[in-house]
């Protein structure tokens, strides 16, 4: 279900979206970003930025030369600290006086068992952790932020990150990379959960929205299908793996072998981490076990 390759917008350029939201994409288009990240300007006169990026002076310049005359930034709010979407902010915040709002530092939100693999040595994969990220303000799960023109929910939405935090902004929502139209997230632990991520759709699947605004890509007008299709496809790749540890055990990388056939060799590694992920929440829920304990290197057996 994910749509034709036709989201081309300028890059660095404010687009509006509907009244008092704008969007401007940062010029770091990659595999793992697609055409670059997506920077919120929300709002007239007081305006809310939703995550400003990565920490490229001409997005930043980008983003001064949208405001208008009458305009100025006063909260700067962050879906996760990946470091396609958290680094602007420190700069952004010391040029316009706005403080960062977010959920919490890059640790904050992590399960127990992410804690332990962690501690384990295992690092996350992917898109790359801002280590250093800390808000200003800790956001708590249902607090409400307004400006002058506009009023935003903060909904804790784990699962691609620990500290993930989505948006409500009336039957909208900035979901920043926990929901994207043109790729099913990344969940890489220990900074991505998969049993979190599950959870985190099937509480949005259960509320009414118009549109999503993500983190990537061009807004979802259809969310509810969009995150029908995201938890379908985790459980089709969940029976995928069951079925194939049935054949005896067997490691997450020759589990991503035998399961992505026909998978590019560069992004076999991105593979790998969602095998793991997976075989991560079987554990958790007593479906497999690891020998000889819970790692990336692990044999894992069905129970």
């Amino acid at each position: 279900m994910n749509p034709p390759d036709d989201f081309d917008p300028p890059i660095g350029t404010p687009v509006t979206l509907s009244d008092g939201l704008r969007r401007i994409v940062a010029g770091n288009p990659s595999p793992m970003t697609y055409r670059g990240t997506n920077t919120y300007l929300l709002g007239e006169g007081d305006v809310a930025v939703i995550d400003p990026g990565p920490a490229l002076e001409a997005h930043m310049e980008a983003i001064l030369a949208a405001l208008g005359p009458s305009e100025r930034i006063t909260h700067i709010f962050v879906t996760h600290s990946h470091v396609d979407h958290s680094p602007l902010a420190a700069p952004l915040s010391a040029a316009t006086g706005a403080p960062v709002l977010a959920f919490g530092d890059s640790r904050a939100g992590r399960s127990a068992v992410m804690d332990r693999l962690a501690a384990s040595g295992l690092t996350g994969g992917g898109e790359g952790v801002d280590a250093g990220f800390a808000p200003d303000v800790a956001l708590a799960h249902g607090q409400s932020i307004a400006g002058e023109s506009w009023e935003l929910t903060a909904l804790h939405t784990p699962g691609h990150f620990g500290n993930h935090m989505s948006f409500q902004w009336g039957d909208a929502l900035f979901c920043g990379d926990l929901v994207m139209g043109w790729a099913s997230s990344l969940v890489s632990p220990p900074d991505g959960d998969l049993t979190d991520f599950m959870a985190s759709c099937e509480a949005l699947r259960a509320r009414d929205w118009t549109v999503f605004h993500s983190g990537h890509g061009a807004p979802i007008t259809a969310p509810g299908a969009r995150l029908d299709w995201l938890l379908e496809h985790r459980r089709a790749r969940e029976s995928q793996i069951l079925d194939a540890l049935a054949a005896g055990p067997a490691t997450p990388a020759a589990l991503t072998r035998q399961i992505y056939t026909e998978t590019p060799a560069a992004l076999l590694s991105a593979a790998e981490r969602n095998v793991f992920a997976h075989l991560v929440d079987l554990a958790v829920r007593e479906r497999v076990s690891a020998a000889p304990s819970l790692s990336a290197s692990a044999l894992f057996s069905k129970r």
